[in-house]
């Protein structure tokens, strides 16, 4: 272990070699916050989540989706206050759908079924939203898993990729300690060689999760510290090997060939490796969604997908565009800096709060 002094004072560990189990966290220290999340006070519970822990939950999902929902429920309660369902509104709700980010399918399937048995009726901004809710859950279903780890497959290999300031490197100790929680060992790779705030991101989350950490200093061959960090987790009987990667935009050729040497030295080591890929998406960003999937697909072969930062965004809606056009799974989505914030992702809570409506109203 190599350790030297931060611009603070405070102590950056190098964990390089053999895996170390990674010493507690002093109390005032404080990670980097550059990808504008920061670290969880605590853990969470392995159990099944309390009544209370759900509700919480459910109250800041759909509070971090209240522009998109907003948005949407003003604009067709604007809509629908003193008009008929005619093909002039249809037109205009499709629109709003469509600026929404929902996406074109989305919002031609939401217009037909509110067209269903209505035309030329009134028709009240509830049942809109209701339908909307439907329609919504209804394209988000197939996609909604949970993100499986195969106890046969150890160390289960986790490649977490994603352009810069995604929330990647935060993503990762939230999983760290999610893993730690259900009883399972776990190393992270700090592969984002190019910041070292990352790597000392990293390294503090492996303190708070008792993660194993595999680093070495800025500027060091990533893919070579991945090779390493497999080796070691092999060799110590690791449940989750989690490798963080440098934030990379998806249209830069040369980073992206980066990623896929870091695939095909994973696969020296373990043909069947890397088990998930998990592309980390700022909801921030909208359509901009649709190019990084499909970049980083053809790169890395993404396998699941984790949505950061609905918080604060009029954007949520995206996720249904991305459902309709990539059937990937969608594993987590995150509203908030706690770990509790980024929960699995259930198609019929996220339809819910989406459309502005209380869990109770589309049951």
């Amino acid at each position: 272990m190599i350790e030297e002094k931060t611009t603070s004072g405070r102590l950056r560990r190098w964990f390089s070699g053999a895996s170390a189990a990674a010493p507690s966290l002093d109390a005032s220290a404080t990670p980097s916050r550059s990808e504008g999340e920061a670290p969880a006070d605590t853990a969470p519970s392995a159990d099944s989540p309390s009544p209370e822990r759900r509700r919480n939950w459910l109250r800041r999902l759909k509070e971090g989706l209240s522009l998109s929902s907003s948005n949407i429920g003003r604009g067709v309660g604007d809509l629908f206050a003193k008009r008929k369902l005619d093909a002039t509104s249809l037109d205009d709700l499709e629109d709003i759908l469509v600026r929404a980010d929902l996406g074109l399918g989305a919002a031609t399937r939401i217009r037909g079924a509110i067209a269903r048995g209505r035309y030329e009726k009134g028709i009240e901004s509830r049942e809109v939203k209701a339908i909307l809710a439907a329609e919504v859950e209804r394209a988000l279903t197939p996609v909604a898993h949970p993100l499986a780890v195969d106890a046969a497959k150890r160390p289960f290999v986790i490649l977490v990729v994603g352009v810069n300031g995604s929330g990647k490197t935060t993503t990762i100790g939230k999983l760290a300690a999610k893993f730690a929680a259900e009883g399972r060992s776990v190393m992270l790779v700090a592969a984002d060689t190019f910041r070292a705030a990352a790597i000392e991101q990293l390294a503090i989350w492996g303190e708070r999760t008792g993660a194993a950490v595999m680093a070495r200093g800025p500027g060091s061959d990533a893919a070579s510290l991945v090779f390493d960090g497999l080796v070691a987790a092999r060799r110590d009987g690791t449940d989750v090997l989690i490798v963080d990667t440098a934030g990379r935009l998806h249209n830069k050729t040369a980073l992206m060939g980066e990623l896929e040497k870091i695939v095909r030295v994973i696969k020296k080591v373990d043909p069947t490796a890397p088990h998930a890929v998990l592309l980390v998406l700022d909801a921030t960003v909208g359509q901009n969604a649709l190019n990084q999937v499909e970049e980083f697909s053809k790169t890395a072969g993404v396998t699941g997908l984790i949505m950061t930062k609905l918080d604060g965004t009029a954007r949520g809606g995206i996720l249904v565009a991305i459902a309709d056009r990539f059937a990937l799974p969608i594993h987590f989505v995150g509203v908030g800096e706690s770990v509790d914030d980024l929960a699995p992702f259930v198609a019929h809570d996220f339809a819910a709060a989406i459309a502005g409506l209380d869990l109770g109203e589309t049951q």
